[in-house]
């Protein structure tokens, strides 16, 4: 699985430990799924809603013991209803990703900098929370932590994404951020590449990374290969803002991307990240 095919995902990879393999499967295409249903193809806003709550019944369904429709069956709740009790997963935190995607059919625009964040807690933060709760890990420092990595990754692929989302009329950026810069939403729905938008998403790529940093220590607290999964995470939404300063924050002009040259340093950045490190980075990202 990968991560630009759903970037908030930690992907099933071979560092995660096989024992959680299928549950980890299932929840992402539970994911996925949905996700799908709300962004791909030609269906128009209606049907997308209609196929949004005929998901979450069936998600229901399965959360009740009954079964689902035969729709998605086989691909996603049939597993999915497996782990589901076997781990007794919190529906609420499947229903928070069913409520971002409807969220996405009808809200184009974010006020402040709150109101993206409450986006963000519902469309990211639950695989995060997802994930640790298969690991049997809930206090509350680990869960800030995977929240506020979980947000960084969300964060990085809008500001990753703006030269697509402009055209299908999505924008992230808080609209005082927007005002501080003297732009608009219109400005970047067109696409406008200026000294005025680089200076917005150097900002905007600022706070992911802040946001980043505050969430890496949570690497020390997983076990075994699962830390070093999320390492790998936490190394590649870094990189991404690496690319994206590469390029002088110009993303309404083109999509930057990670390919095959950047493992080794997202390898070696993982292999550094010692406590003392981490904290150093995210004492320096607090002071920017």
């Amino acid at each position: 699985m990968s991560i630009e095919h759903y970037e908030n995902f930690p992907v099933a990879s071979w560092l995660c430990p096989p024992a959680l393999r299928p549950a980890v499967t299932a929840i992402y295409h539970f994911a996925r799924t949905a996700d799908d249903l709300a962004d791909e193809g030609e269906a128009t806003t209606e049907q997308r809603q209609e196929a949004l709550r005929a998901y979450r019944s069936d998600l229901h369904a399965v959360a009740a013991g009954i079964a689902p429709s035969t729709r998605w069956r086989a691909q996603v709740f049939e597993p999915l209803g497996t782990v589901f009790h076997a781990y007794r997963l919190p529906l609420r935190l499947l229903d928070d990703l069913l409520d971002a995607f409807e969220q996405d059919l009808v809200k184009t625009r974010y006020a402040d900098r709150a109101e993206l964040l409450d986006y963000c807690r519902r469309s990211a933060n639950p695989v995060g929370r997802l994930l640790l709760h298969l690991y049997g890990i809930d206090d509350a420092a680990a869960l800030r932590r995977s929240d506020a990595i979980c947000t960084s990754l969300q964060l990085i692929n809008f500001w990753q994404d703006m030269s697509r989302d402009g055209p299908v009329g999505r924008c992230y950026a808080p609209s005082p951020d927007l005002q501080r810069h003297g732009l608009t939403a219109d400005d970047l729905l067109a696409c406008q590449d200026d000294p005025a938008a680089r200076a917005l998403l150097r900002e905007l790529s600022a706070w992911a990374e802040g946001l980043m940093r505050e969430g890496a220590p949570l690497v020390h607290q997983l076990p075994g290969r699962a830390g070093w999964e999320l390492r790998l995470v936490v190394q590649g939404g870094l990189r991404i803002l690496e690319r994206i300063r590469a390029m002088e924050f110009a993303t309404l002009s083109a999509r930057p991307h990670l390919g095959a040259q950047d493992l080794a340093p997202m390898l070696w950045h993982a292999l550094r990240m010692t406590p003392a490190r981490l904290a150093r980075q995210a004492q320096h990202a607090e002071a920017a």
